[in-house]
């Protein structure tokens, strides 16, 4: 069933890419929509699943089957030469695809960028700024595969050595993320952005996860061993307020949680917000610096993009 799962999330990638590189009928386009709904239905997979990717394309595993070489590796050993024209209208394309970027219209982007690649598949950069296009949307195996084809156009791409390690990094593929930042220090020793990406991304390998950890790393043992956190929640939980709304979810004469059977108490909700604010209030005014050390362990392990959102 494994193997299965991993077929339909292939050929839904396939459909998928095909939506996003545009050319087709508004009637193409809902067919495909609906193809690709019900295969998720069929198979219980979506786009989401990267974990389902498998190293190589639908297209790709289907010329090496009918004995032709995949188009990128074509690419580089018989170079195609664009006509100047084809050369302008590419660039045009490629700066059209950034100003979707700066506007966040991800798929639009993509979509110009596929275009510019028809037109000089030649050119590394179109395929750096579609993965960086296509990690945008959490199509990170998409922006792999973009990533591999861009260094393969230019070896010393240091760009696309960085975005691969991102993308990998979002796929939880963090011994391989290290290797891809690695090498892109190495073309660019000054880039703040690849030591912290290569720093959180060795950090992540060495994590394991703990009964007590919450995701990430983060430490949930350390706080739970905070005496000002601690403090602070027991004033939470002696609240007058609190304890009435919890006693009445025990008895069952109130459900702020929506249980099954019965309605969710508006009142009871509002309360509840209104606590957990005054609580996070409470723990800013006093203990300004566990807010800080919280918010830092978050940033800590979360990889920047900072330096990748910026297209040629």
């Amino acid at each position: 069933m494994a193997d299965q799962k991993r077929l339909a999330y292939s050929i839904i990638q396939f459909l998928h890419d095909q939506l996003q590189n545009g050319g087709l009928s508004p009637d193409a386009q809902e067919s495909l929509e609906v193809a690709i709904q019900c295969l998720e239905t069929a198979f219980g997979v979506s786009m989401e699943d990267q974990g389902l990717a498998v190293s190589q394309t639908l297209p790709e595993i289907f010329e090496a089957a009918a004995g032709k070489e995949p188009e990128h590796i074509r690419t580089n050993s018989e170079p195609i030469t664009p006509s100047e024209d084809d050369i302008a209208e590419a660039e045009r394309l490629k700066t059209e695809g950034n100003e979707q970027m700066k506007a966040e219209n991800f798929e639009a982007a993509v979509c110009f960028y596929g275009k510019a690649i028809e037109l000089n598949p030649s050119n590394a950069v179109y395929f750096c700024n579609r993965a960086a296009a296509y990690s945008k949307l959490g199509n990170y195996a998409g922006a792999v595969r973009d990533c591999e084809r861009a260094i393969g156009i230019d070896p010393n791409y240091s760009k696309a050595y960085g975005r691969m390690g991102l993308a990998l990094s979002s796929l939880n593929k963090h011994t391989e993320a290290v290797v891809y930042y690695k090498k892109a220090l190495e073309l660019d020793p000054d880039n703040d952005t690849y030591k912290s990406n290569l720093k959180i991304a060795e950090q992540k390998m060495k994590e394991t996860p703990s009964p007590t950890g919450g995701p990430g790393g983060f430490d949930l043992a350390g706080l739970l061993n905070n005496p000002g956190f601690m403090s602070m929640a027991s004033n939470l939980m002696n609240n007058p307020q609190v304890q009435q709304l919890m006693s009445g979810m025990i008895s069952g004469g109130h459900n702020p949680m929506g249980a099954a059977g019965t309605s969710p108490s508006t009142n009871d909700l509002a309360s509840l917000i209104q606590a957990g604010q005054q609580f996070a209030q409470q723990m800013q005014q006093q203990n300004p610096e566990l807010i800080e050390q919280l918010r830092s362990q978050i940033r800590s392990r979360t990889p920047s993009a900072s330096n990748e959102d910026q297209q040629e």
